[in-house]
Order: C-alpha cells, then sequence, then structure tokens
C-alpha cells in the first residue's frame, strides 16, 4: 500500500509538472512580447493576470469536484484544456485582447490540475502529509523554473510564439502520465479505496467559521501576493539590471536566471514541507515569510550589483520565497474534516488566487510611475501581512 501512495504522488507530480511548463511561460519571454507589442506595464500586468481570473472562476468547482470523483480523470480533463489554450495563445494571440482571452482559456484548464492534484495526494497521505505534499508543490516549482529556461532559451533562439507552442506541447502528455501512474484515491487512515459517493454533498460552509482556517487561507493570499507578483515580474527586471543589460542576450539571460530562481524553488518547498513535520507548520511559515518578505523590500535597489552577486540574491530569494507554500496549504488539509478536504483547498486556491491577479497589475503600475525599487516593496509588506495572520494562528489557537 505504501507503494501505492508513492506511485500516487508520482503521478500527480508528473502531471503538474508537465502542465506548469505553461503557466508561467508567457513571463519568461515577458520582455519579447513587450517589445513585440509595445506593452505598457499595466497591459502586460493585464495579460499574466488573465490567466489567474480563468484559474479562479473554475478552481472551487473542479475542488468539490475532486471530494466526488476520482481526481486523476479531472486532472487529465484539465491539463488537455490548458494545453490547447496555450498552445493557442502562440498561434493566435496578437496583443492585450486575443493574449488574455487565450491566457485566461489556459487558466480555465489549469484550475483543473493543481487543487485536484492536492486533494489526491493529502489522501494517500498522514503522518508525513507535510513532507509529501512539499514534493508535490516543489515539483510545480522546479517544473516552473524549467519552463522559465526553456522557454526563454527558445524565445531568444528563435521566436516567443515558438518558445509557448513547445512548452505548452509538453502539457499534452499529462493526461497519459495521470492515468497510467496513478491509481484509484487511497485513504491516508487505512489504505482503503476513498469513499467517494460519501464526498457528494458539496462544500460545507460551516468551514468559514472556522478560525484557523480563515487565518490560514490569509496567510496563503499575501504568500500568493508575493510570489506571482515577482514570478511575473523578475525576467523584465533582471533585464534591466546593469549586469545583466551588458550581455550580450538580456533577455535570454535574465530568463535563465528567473528559471533557475523558480526551480530552486523546489527546495524551499520540500524543505519547508519537511520541517514543519517535525516542528510546527506556523512557525515555518511565518519564518519563510520573514526572510522573503525582507529580500523583496531590499532587492529592487539592487540593480546596481555585479552578475555573481545579483545571481546569488536571487537564487537565495527564490528557495526563501516558498518555505512557507506547503506548510500553508498541509495546515489547509489539517483544520477541516477529511470530506472536506478538496472544497477547503478549492477555497483557499480561490481566495488565494485574488492577490495573484492583482499584485501583478499593481506591480506594472508601480513600475510604470516609480520604477522597480518601490514596486518590489508592494511584494515585501504583503509578505509581513502575512506573518501577522500566522502569528494569529500560533497564539490563539491550539498547534496540532
Amino acid at each position: 500500500m505504501v507503494a501505492r501512495r508513492w506511485r500516487n504522488l508520482i503521478g500527480a507530480s508528473g502531471a503538474l509538472a508537465l502542465s506548469a511548463m505553461l503557466w508561467f511561460n508567457y513571463s519568461a519571454v515577458l520582455p519579447l512580447i513587450i517589445d513585440d507589442w509595445g506593452l505598457s506595464g499595466v497591459d502586460a500586468g493585464l495579460v499574466y493576470s488573465a490567466f489567474q481570473v480563468g484559474y479562479l472562476l473554475l478552481v472551487v468547482p473542479m475542488g468539490m469536484v475532486s471530494d466526488r470523483y476520482d481526481p486523476r480523470y479531472i486532472i487529465a480533463s484539465g491539463a488537455t484544456a490548458a494545453a490547447l489554450s496555450s498552445i493557442g495563445f502562440a498561434l493566435f494571440a496578437a496583443g492585450t485582447f486575443t493574449g488574455s482571452i487565450l491566457r485566461f482559456a489556459a487558466g480555465v484548464g489549469v484550475a483543473g490540475v493543481y487543487v485536484p492534484g492536492m486533494k489526491y495526494v493529502s489522501t494517500s497521505f498522514n503522518a508525513d502529509r507535510g513532507r509529501a505534499m512539499g514534493i508535490y508543490v516543489g515539483t510545480f516549482s522546479a517544473a516552473s523554473g524549467a519552463s522559465f529556461v526553456l522557454a526563454s532559451w527558445v524565445g531568444s533562439t528563435s521566436s516567443w510564439p515558438v518558445a509557448i507552442g513547445v512548452t505548452s506541447l509538453l502539457a499534452l502528455l499529462a493526461p497519459a502520465v495521470i492515468l497510467l501512474v496513478g491509481r484509484p484515491p487511497v485513504s491516508a487512515e487505512n489504505g482503503d479505496d476513498a469513499d467517494l459517493e460519501a464526498r457528494r454533498e458539496g462544500i460545507d460552509l460551516r468551514i468559514l467559521s472556522n478560525p484557523r482556517y480563515l487565518l490560514t487561507v490569509s496567510t496563503y493570499s499575501a504568500h500568493n501576493w508575493e510570489l506571482y507578483g515577482v514570478r511575473n515580474w523578475l525576467p523584465a527586471f533582471l533585464a534591466s539590471t546593469v549586469a545583466i543589460a551588458g550581455t550580450s542576450n538580456p533577455a535570454a539571460t535574465a530568463g535563465l536566471l528567473a528559471g533557475a530562481m523558480t526551480a530552486v524553488g523546489a527546495v524551499g518547498n520540500v524543505f519547508g514541507g519537511a520541517l514543519s513535520d517535525w516542528i510546527d507548520r506556523p512557525t515555518v511559515i511565518a519564518a519563510g515569510l520573514t526572510i522573503s518578505g525582507t529580500v523583496s523590500l531590499s532587492i529592487g535597489g539592487l540593480q546596481w550589483l555585479p552578475l555573481w552577486a545579483l545571481t546569488g540574491v536571487v537564487l537565495v530569494y527564490g528557495i526563501v520565497v516558498t518555505v512557507d507554500s506547503a506548510p500553508t496549504s498541509t495546515m489547509i488539509t489539517e483544520v477541516v474534516d477529511d470530506g472536506r478536504v478538496g472544497s477547503a483547498l478549492a477555497i483557499q486556491a480561490f481566495v488565494g488566487t485574488l492577490p495573484g491577479i492583482v499584485a501583478p497589475v499593481i506591480f506594472g503600475a508601480t513600475v510604470d510611475h516609480s520604477g522597480y525599487a518601490l514596486a518590489f516593496q508592494t511584494l515585501g509588506v504583503a509578505a509581513f501581512v502575512g506573518v501577522g495572520t500566522v502569528v494569529l494562528v500560533r497564539s490563539r489557537f491550539d498547534v496540532e
């Protein structure tokens, strides 16, 4: 049965990795798209946020469905829809409007991958759930980083449509991975097939009266404000730095470093998840947000750093900005009834995605008005708001 649980984790993580190749491929070639379409900072942020809006609209229904039916089929369907929409972006997008429509459609598809996969993994693990969730979420970081590297390299040597097309095609393999490797959901308590029929009552809104749940969702929202803001804008910021602007191919160099930053986030995810199994989750979350928030407050003023120093700061940033992610999602699964985990994760993702929509636009507007130094302050402040909410979790409620 242990092997079955790990097969489920491998299947879910593999499908997520392939689907994640299209999540940030737009961001990876953002400098090229800005030049091609003549986008302002706000326009560029709007195209990115359209993906988050699509994700937002479907994530709760997908979470409900994953409580009722085998998540493998939801994941396979979502990955296929996301891949086809992203391929459409590569072929047909020609400006802010068409680009936003197609990115919106890709976000709708991804809503059927991430949360159902998280539900699928959490159902299969109990005592070491933090580690399992860290591996799952860490896979997303590693694959996103690989997407940055691949898309920016292909874009710099060919064109941004080719880069987005190549990374989107990989997502078409996700259905085969989840259906061939994964097995029907199992219960973390006894190893039996999960009783999906018992979970067909929909979302129980009583979870919204659970203060620990609400505070944890608030922490996750603050995390996403910082995370999605930096992941969308980091390539453009790096291309503007003295060290990278002076290279022979700034766009490719910025994409490579942004990809490395995103990929090392897998280290932060796995480390944070495993550490939270050993200590307690609020402490790990607060520590991660404090360090990442400090980097966010300062990095915008470091455009003068030499390349080696800038690389070091960015890689550290990539690790610490994800340390809190897996512990936060794991804590969500522990403060609600087992039969409502999918719905709880879906509401978490819904509320947490709202900052992911707003943050890139506010960041872009701040860049247009005042530059990157002040724009990064908007991310650092959000991280420290998250520290405040998780401190409330620790101080007002017993840590399980």
